[in-house]
């Protein structure tokens, strides 16, 4: 059974979807920026800090979105409870969301604290492990405050309000750059820590965002935060919720890192081609990770849209949804290959002076172009899925494209062969147009299990 989506649903679901995907987009380009404020503010110290920062950040990163993603569950719950208009329940689920991360974040900061112990291990040269340890153990004070960030967020942008964290989102950035320059050159009496500031100045915005974020939640009169006020009775730990919240949120978060981390683990596989590949290939990944900012956040936007109408159990507006996102899939992909393809000197210029690091940049910013479909297209499937609460079998997916297929061929490829790094941006494209495929047959498995079950 085909809905068909007429022009008329078209225009009106993709209003819907562009004003909950603006904002996001907004927020998740502050975030992204982040760490391209380190890798910018790096590299002008010298190729050794940006490798550094590369390293730490291949690191870190995948266990940030680990975090963050199993926590981002609490949005389709919420999600459901507004589609079954029960309100009722979204203070409930916030507070034991918020249990949840407590414990994440703690754990977080541990294990972040001891990461430097495995770089060694992971083939990282000598010289630049100091500096990526010194990051590390910087931005592992942040670790709580991304884990509560993830749920105050979830909150606002299920409850349709992604703009709070918008504002926020572009505070923390702009406070990021003074904080980096006071700690990476040691003024105002701090210690002088070259690269490995940028790690510190990121946890002290972590925690800026998530207080200014908590404040707004606790003190604001809009409906929609007045009516779901979670601050006040809080609840003790509900075993029942939270076990529903990690069923829902382990896959969501082991999907996320296993992208990100074969993302991530680019710079420690190249690392041993010198400081100069590394930052080449962290120079064309800063790029494509700002581009890869405007799929995800319309997958996230998907998931909200979703969410209610998998709670309302209407699967007309659940399909014609999915339809409209995945239009807008296809087009923002071809924008953005066309965007880097015209400008990939003016890219690769702002992120380094050197010469040679820009010139291998530029080559690496090709094979990017050519997986901008099919990771727009897996991103946004996914979204859709997690909006139905179908999380587990992607899970398995993105292990089986990601680290089964992508990262040992991208060994490979790196390590045993004259390639270079670019054998590692072939793997990268590989593993991703399998991840399309697979999760687009998933889909459509669900699409034909809700018709059944709600016919």
């Amino acid at each position: 059974m085909v809905f068909p989506l007429s022009f008329v649903d078209f225009k009106s679901y993709s209003l819907r979807l562009g004003v909950l995907a603006l904002p996001i987009l907004i927020t998740q380009f502050c975030q992204a920026a982040l760490g391209v404020v380190d890798a910018i503010m790096a590299g002008q110290v010298s190729a050794l800090d940006l490798a550094a920062v590369a390293v730490g950040s291949g690191i870190w990163l995948p266990l940030f979105l680990l975090a963050t993603g199993i926590l981002i569950a609490t949005t389709p719950l919420i999600g459901e409870a507004i589609g079954q208009k029960q309100l009722d329940k979204v203070p409930h689920i916030t507070q034991q969301s918020l249990w949840t991360a407590a414990v994440i974040g703690i754990l977080g900061f541990i294990i972040v604290n001891l990461a430097p112990n495995v770089l060694a291990l992971m083939g990282v040269p000598e010289n630049i492990q100091p500096i990526a340890t010194q990051y590390l153990h910087g931005v592992s004070f942040g670790f709580p405050a991304i884990a509560v960030y993830a749920v105050l967020r979830s909150y606002c942008e299920a409850l349709g309000r992604p703009e709070p964290v918008t504002v926020i989102s572009i505070i923390g950035l702009l406070a990021d750059i003074p904080l980096n320059y006071i700690f990476i050159h040691g003024l105002f009496g701090m210690p002088e820590m070259g690269g490995a500031g940028c790690g510190v100045a990121t946890a002290i915005v972590l925690w800026i965002n998530v207080l200014l974020l908590a404040a707004y939640t606790s003190f604001t009169k809009r409906h929609q935060f007045a009516s779901t006020r979670f601050f006040y009775a809080f609840a003790s730990p509900n075993r029942a919720q939270i076990k529903k919240l990690l069923k829902l949120g382990i896959p969501i978060g082991v999907s996320i890192f296993f992208e990100a981390s074969l993302f991530s683990l680019g710079a420690l596989v190249i690392s041993p081609l010198g400081e100069l590949a590394t930052a080449s290939h962290q120079v064309a990944l800063s790029v494509t990770s700002q581009l890869f900012m405007i799929p995800i956040s319309v997958a996230m936007a998907l998931t909200i849209m979703v969410s209610n109408h998998f709670g309302e159990k209407n699967l007309m507006a659940l399909r014609q949804v999915q339809a409209t996102g995945l239009i807008w899939t296809v087009l923002i992909a071809m924008a953005c290959m066309i965007g880097v393809w015209l400008f990939r000197p003016q890219l690769a210029a702002a992120f380094t002076d050197n010469p040679v690091v820009r010139a291998q940049a530029m080559h690496l910013l090709i094979f990017a172009l050519a997986y901008q479909l099919f990771d727009g297209w897996q991103v946004n499937v996914a979204g859709i899925l997690r909006g139905m609460q179908d999380t587990t079998i992607p899970m398995w997916v993105t292990l089986f494209c990601y680290w089964i297929v992508a990262l040992p061929l991208g060994i490979y490829l790196v390590r045993f062969t004259d390639i270079g790094a670019q054998g590692f941006w072939m793997a990268l494209i590989t593993g991703l147009f399998l991840s399309s495929i697979l999760l687009t047959i998933r889909l459509c498995y669900q699409q034909k299990r809700l018709l059944a079950m709600w016919s």
